[in-house]
């Protein structure tokens, strides 16, 4: 018979963005304990709120399943003599393996000796195993209190192990389990009992604990969008905000405030930035997606006195709005480009000069990326206006205040200086994407700057010898570079990874030899590992990315060439191809030139095949250049007739030595031909 068991973790409040994680580390650490131990489940689910982790395991079964084990030994004829009787050999391997010899299994011609291991009662088990659960737990950060050695993410209060109805008994930093656990702070009476772990999420309810995190989602959503409504808005409900909300309450209760409509005259994110990233709340906008004078926060609580806890929210508000209309104002009385000049005090990286010194540098190289994609003189004066100005809200008094608002405030105060909107867009669109998923710049001259900021990092902290090793990427880097492959393969440009570099070393004053050539080297591996992260995440094979990918500095068409290939091979089409190409690519290693001479064919199939090379080459770096991969491929698949002709009736190793030669030079032209767009040879058919 199965019974549930419940570990509940009981702590003081935990980082609600540590959350998420902890509850997934749980459950997979606790699913590869119980199958490692033999132990059959029906399913594994963890619950969390800010003050405990639980584990929950649905028909656990009582007993352990049996486990029986065969060792291999010496082969019959040295196990036994003549008579059939055990050897010293078979003894001493009997003996080893804690069998009776005569217990012993012939099989194939060897014996085997095979144990056999009774299944333990689960409850002997799970005291060991849920002590292990426990102090097996990661954390970003950890605590220690008292004098315990004992480290955890935040100090242990209470620990219940119920399996079934019975407790199960460990202790853990002088914390032991029981079926007592803590009700909500202010709404419980207190301590409450868990009877059995069936019973653990309605005894959690009754003591006005939502234990369930998919519960407590479904339910603040619900009721934000129910007041949103009722105000004749919809508030703007992010994720990330959510998720976190999530973690900071066990027993949800939503609720509306409102603040002063002159403070709407402020952009419409100094607004939303201190509201939804310093206070939690939720900005309600209108149909036309216009702020209202509303937002709406959610409480750790019931529905008691909300009139009190609505105007202490409006108070914290109402300062924080207060801060930003005064840095505003404060702002307003320079233009944006007064504070240029104010970067001359902000240092960008140790011997790297100043942030000034990086806004030149921005407008000389998004300057030579646009000539180098063929940006109009109207996009290149543009992007160099938008890279001198990219920077400078970073010494202003509201980007000083609220850091995330950099990029926003510059485009903000472009506009009111009249700027125009292409470079106010360009200097908001020039960190995108900022994160995982976010959009790449749309404009040419947001693309421009964005490429130039970041390149220029990567190239300035690498010049430091900071390149990202391991898990440590203090800088953001790989993010970064990211940005780079995702913003050219969007914008489809034809550039060289390499050249972008070489022109950021020549801003960056690097003018040693040795050390251009270790970045460069450093810069084309980092690139080429983003790209196939890329192409991974697009589900392209890994041999097809090992093929393709020799390195990025074409980012664009190197992409598109992997794609095409991925889509061509997955069709089946090129199967008989690949086979030609690879035996032309393994005898091709022998050719000691690749010049040939036409005069010393001698046989119709190497002229056959000669011609064919010579036509299709023709096409393809027409198609190359036209980046048409797939009429590329299309075209090299001629090639396979003749290639299977020529292997068949042509002796490519003549004794001839110019014979053979010429012969060896055409498979290795024909190779660099089909290499053009991938390495065959590590296509897995």
């Amino acid at each position: 018979m199965a019974k549930d068991l419940l570990l509940e973790i009981g702590t003081e409040e935990v980082p609600a963005h540590f959350m998420p994680g902890i509850l997934a580390q749980l459950k997979e650490k606790a699913t590869a304990k119980f199958q490692e131990m033999r132990l059959n489940f029906d399913e594994v689910t963890t619950l969390g709120t800010p003050r405990r982790t639980a584990l929950l395991v649905k028909n656990l079964a009582e007993t352990q399943q049996g486990a029986s084990s065969e060792y291999k030994g010496p082969s019959t004829a040295i196990a036994f003599d003549k008579d059939g009787n055990p050897t010293k050999a078979a003894i001493g391997f009997a003996r080893g393996k804690k069998v009776d010899v005569a217990d012993l299994v012939v099989k194939d011609g060897y014996v085997y000796a095979v144990s056999s291991e009774e299944g333990k009662q689960t409850v002997e088990l799970l005291p060991t195993l849920l002590k292990e659960l426990v102090e097996g737990l990661n954390f970003p950060k950890n605590m220690r209190w008292g004098d315990l050695d004992f480290r955890f993410v935040r100090p242990l209060r209470w620990l219940v192990a119920l399996y079934d109805e019975e407790v199960i008994d460990f202790t853990v930093a002088n914390v032991k389990s029981g079926r007592v656990s803590r009700g909500h702070r202010f709404l419980s009476e207190g301590d409450f009992t868990i009877n059995k772990a069936s019973d653990y999420e309605q005894a959690c309810k009754d003591a006005f604990i939502i234990v369930d995190q998919e519960k407590r989602r479904d339910i603040i959503k619900a009721q934000i969008e129910e007041i949103a409504k009722a105000h004749n808005g919809h508030a703007e409900i992010t994720e990330d905000l959510l998720e976190e909300v999530i973690y900071l309450v066990e027993y949800p209760t939503a609720l509306c405030g409102t603040f002063e409509d002159k403070y709407l005259k402020l952009p419409k994110e100094a607004v939303m930035t201190p509201m939804r990233d310093h206070q939690r709340y939720f900005p309600v906008l209108d149909d036309n997606n216009n702020l209202l004078p509303l937002f709406i926060t959610v409480r750790n609580g019931g529905d008691y006195c909300l009139d009190k806890v609505q105007h202490g929210n409006e108070r914290v508000l109402r300062a924080r709005l207060a801060d930003a209309q005064f840095f505003f104002d404060e702002d307003r009385k320079h233009s944006l480009y007064d504070y240029v000049e104010k970067l001359k005090t902000v240092v960008f990286q140790e011997g790297l000069g100043t942030i000034y010194d990086k806004a030149n540098r921005l407008a000389e190289l998004s300057a030579f990326i646009g000539e180098k994609v063929n940006a109009t003189e109207a996009e290149i004066k543009t992007t160099k206006r938008a890279a001198i100005l990219a920077k400078a809200d970073l010494v202003s008094a509201m980007v000083c205040e609220f850091t995330e608002l950099q990029g926003i405030m510059g485009r903000e105060y472009a506009l009111l200086d009249g700027e125009g909107q292409e470079v106010a867009t360009a200097i908001y669109e020039h960190y995108m994407p900022r994160f995982a998923g976010d959009a790449e710049p749309a404009s040419v001259a947001g693309r421009l700057v964005s490429l130039a900021d970041k390149m220029d990092n990567i190239v300035a902290t690498f010049s430091r010898g900071l390149v990202p090793t391991g898990s440590q990427d203090p800088f953001a880097l790989r993010r970064q570079a990211l940005g780079i492959v995702h913003t050219i393969i969007e914008a489809n440009y034809t550039i060289s990874i390499s050249e972008i570099a070489d022109k950021a070393m020549d801003l960056l004053n690097i003018t040693d030899s040795e050390k251009r050539a270790e970045i460069q080297k450093n810069v084309a591996e980092f690139f080429t590992l983003r790209l196939k992260n890329v192409l991974g995440d697009n589900d392209v094979r890994y041999d097809i990315i090992d093929a393709v990918l020799e390195n990025a500095d074409e980012v664009a068409g190197t992409y598109a060439k992997a794609c095409v290939t991925a889509q061509e091979i997955a069709s089946g089409v090129l199967n008989d191809a690949i086979q030609a190409f690879v035996r032309v690519g393994n005898i091709s290693k022998k050719a000691e030139n690749n010049v040939i001479n036409e005069a010393l064919f001698t046989l119709d199939e190497e002229k056959a095949l000669y011609n064919t090379y010579v036509a299709v080459a023709k096409d393809v770096e027409t198609a190359l250049n036209n980046k048409d991969y797939k009429t590329a491929i299309d075209k090299m698949q001629e090639l396979t007739a003749p290639i299977n002709n020529f292997f068949d009736n042509v002796m490519v190793m003549d004794k001839d030595e110019q014979i053979k030669n010429n012969r060896l030079a055409l498979l290795k032209n024909i190779d660099t031909l089909i290499k053009s767009i991938a390495d065959f040879g590590k296509i897995v058919l």
